[in-house]
């Protein structure tokens, strides 16, 4: 497969590529936006740690001085966590970013299409992007990048500041599987339950395996693996629902928009639960980390035929 000029894949990556061995893309929005530093470095570390614990190679993806790195050396990780005006890209800013020789974090959609480009069939996230909450039109562009990219994305659900809702409905209209991991209810991020349900269950990384190759053989695109928060750290829904309503009016006074919305309100309700939804995002991250690099091994396996 012959890569864009851009990229930069780490040692680690082309001996596993070169190998055919098991791969997880991690985005880094969650590094760039989504933690205080020192907290960001944390927890990049500890995602990497428990791919490589369960055998697979964990290949952040970011951006920096132009270059489109498909894993990070350490080095790098700490630039890339210490960047003090850094980009947030999504998938279609990441020519600007090449052209400009800029340096950021990567969304679901962006490393969708980086992870889909050199090869790599498994990404491991928090929560998805989705339809806003009273702005229908306003639909992240991770739901839209999903659906093309033959990418199987292990995530706690859309997050809970999203309309859930609406968001399912989006995903039924792309073609996106959404399938649940152990459960036929899609998870709410921070909450075990919505009261959806999804398209399909597997009960282990091996059956979400098989149902992903039977998929991409039949010409299908992106499938959303949906797994609940670990229950020792899930929270109630309706608490929940309580502080982002509260957010998204505070947020609303203040003129809160475009891609500064989910951040505000990621940050907000944290503060407002006393850091409780922090650590729910911190063992779902943990944990999807982990359930996607189990996945990846089942892929790496001689594949199947229908």
């Amino acid at each position: 497969m012959t890569l864009p000029k851009s990229f930069k894949l780490s040692k680690d990556v082309q001996a596993a590529r070169r190998n055919g061995k098991p791969i997880v893309a991690l985005e880094s929005t969650v590094i760039t936006h989504g933690l205080p530093h020192g907290e960001n470095l944390r927890l990049a570390r500890e995602l990497e740690a428990i791919v490589r614990a369960e055998g697979a190679t964990p290949a952040t993806i970011a951006v920096l001085d132009g270059r489109i790195c498909v894993g990070l050396d350490e080095k790098q990780l700490v630039e890339v966590g210490g960047l003090e005006e850094p980009l947030k890209l999504s998938s279609r800013d990441l020519g600007a970013a090449v052209a400009t020789k800029g340096s950021g974090g990567t969304t679901v959609a962006a490393t969708c299409t980086v992870a889909a480009l050199a090869g790599i069939r498994v990404f491991a996230t928090g929560g998805i992007g989705g339809v806003h909450r009273g702005e229908s039109w306003d639909i992240s562009a991770d739901l839209a990048e999903l659906a093309k990219q033959p990418v199987l994305l292990v995530c706690a659900g859309a997050k809970a500041i999203l309309d859930v809702p609406a968001t399912l409905e989006q995903f039924e209209t792309l073609g996106v599987p959404v399938v649940g991991y152990q459960t036929n209810e899609f998870p709410a991020f921070y909450s075990i339950e919505s009261g959806l349900q999804t398209g399909a269950r597997v009960e282990n990384a091996s059956e979400a395996a098989e149902l992903a190759q039977t998929h991409w053989q039949l010409g299908g695109g992106g499938i959303l693996l949906a797994a609940p928060p670990p229950k020792e750290s899930a929270l109630p829904r309706d608490q929940v629902e309580r502080w982002i309503e509260q957010a998204i009016t505070e947020g609303e006074a203040q003129g809160i928009k475009g891609q500064a919305v989910s951040p505000f309100l990621l940050k907000r309700v944290s503060e407002l639960s006393g850091g409780k939804s922090l650590q729910v995002n911190l063992a779902l991250l943990k944990n999807n980390a982990r359930i996607a690099a189990q996945v990846a091994k089942q892929l790496s396996k001689p594949k199947k035929t229908v």
